[in-house]
C-alpha cells in the first residue's frame, strides 16, 4: 500500500485478509489455537507475553490478527519491524486496522505531512503512536507543539514524532514551566530551545533536568545564557560524559563552552 491511498482508503489486500474466514474459527480450539500460537512465534512475537497483556487474543480469530500484521506491513514496514512492534504492545494484535490504525497513519500523512517514505521510520522510531488516539492525544499534543514553533521549517518530522505521545497537560507543560521557572526564560525563550533541541521534552524533570541544571549551576558555576544557547547539553549523559570531561578541564585549569566540551568525540577531546 502506498501511503498516499492509505490517507484515502485501506489496501486491497485489507480487505480480503480481513473477511477471510478459516473453518470453525469462532471456537478456536485445538489446531486452530495452535495454528495462532505458531504464527505469532513466527512473526517473533512472544505468545505468552501477548495472552497475558491482551486476553482477549485467546478468542481472536486468525483473520484479524494477520489483517493488523497485513496494514503494518503495507505501509513499509519489515516483517521483522512489524513482529517487533506487536512484540511490544500486544493490544495491538487485537485492534481493529480500519477504525483504529488507518487513522493514525492518516494523521501523520495528512495533518503533519510525514511522506509516504518516512511513515515506517516514524513508527519504527515511535510504535506507541499506533495505541494512541487522534482526537485525545496526537492531535491535542500537535496543536501545542505548534504554539511553541513547531512550524514551517521546524515543524514535526519522522524524527520527533516522539513528542506527539507525551499528554500536553500532565507531560510537556510541566517539562516547559520547570525551565522558565528553574532557570529563569521565559516561555518564547524556552519555545527556542525546545524547538532547537525537541527532545528536552522527552527528559524526565526529576532524573534528567534538575540534577543536570544543578551540577551545571552549583559544580561548574555556568551561566544559565550558555544553556539557553546550547540546550543539547541536557542530551549528554551527566555521570558519562560531563562530570568527567569538566573534572579534566578543572585539573588543567582550562574554560570551554559547553559545545566544544561535549560535541567532539572522547579521541578530540583527550587530545
Amino acid at each position: 500500500m502506498m501511503i498516499a491511498r492509505c490517507s484515502l482508503f485501506p489496501p486491497p489486500c485489507f480487505s480480503a485478509v480481513r473477511v477471510r474466514c478459516f473453518a470453525g474459527e469462532t471456537s478456536d480450539t485445538g489446531i486452530l489455537f495452535r495454528e495462532k500460537l505458531i504464527y505469532l512465534q513466527d512473526l517473533n512475537v512472544d505468545p505468552h507475553k501477548a495472552l497475558r497483556v491482551n486476553p482477549s487474543l485467546r478468542s481472536a480469530p486468525i483473520s484479524s490478527v494477520v489483517s493488523v500484521e497485513t496494514l503494518l506491513s503495507s505501509t513499509g514496514l519489515s516483517r521483522p519491524a512489524v513482529g517487533r512492534i506487536l512484540d511490544m504492545f500486544p493490544d495491538l494484535l487485537t485492534s481493529d486496522p480500519e477504525s483504529e490504525i488507518l487513522p493514525v497513519l492518516r494523521f501523520l500523512s495528512d495533518e503533519i505531512s510525514i511522506s509516504e517514505q518516512d511513515i515506517p521510520k516514524s513508527i519504527s522510531r515511535c510504535p506507541r503512536l499506533l495505541i494512541s488516539s487522534v482526537d485525545s492525544q496526537l492531535r491535542p499534543a500537535l496543536t501545542f507543539l505548534k504554539t511553541l514553533g513547531f512550524v514551517g521549517r521546524d515543524t514535526i518530522t519522522s524524527r520527533n514524532t516522539v513528542l506527539l505521545v507525551s499528554n500536553v497537560e500532565r507531560t510537556l507543560i510541566p517539562k516547559i514551566e520547570y525551565l522558565e521557572e528553574g532557570l529563569g526564560f521565559t516561555r518564547e525563550e524556552v519555545a527556542k530551545m525546545v524547538v532547537r533541541s525537541p527532545a528536552l521534552l522527552t527528559y524526565s524533570v526529576d532524573n534528567n533536568l534538575v540534577p543536570k541544571v544543578e551540577f551545571f549551576m552549583e559544580e561548574m558555576r555556568g551561566d544559565v545564557k550558555e544553556l539557553k544557547r546550547f540546550p543539547q547539553y541536557f542530551s549528554f549523559s551527566l555521570e558519562r560524559k560531563i562530570k568527567p570531561r569538566h573534572r579534566l578541564l578543572k585539573e588543567h585549569g582550562i574554560l570551554m563552552p559547553l559545545s566544544e566540551m561535549l560535541k567532539v568525540s572522547d579521541g578530540q577531546f583527550n587530545n
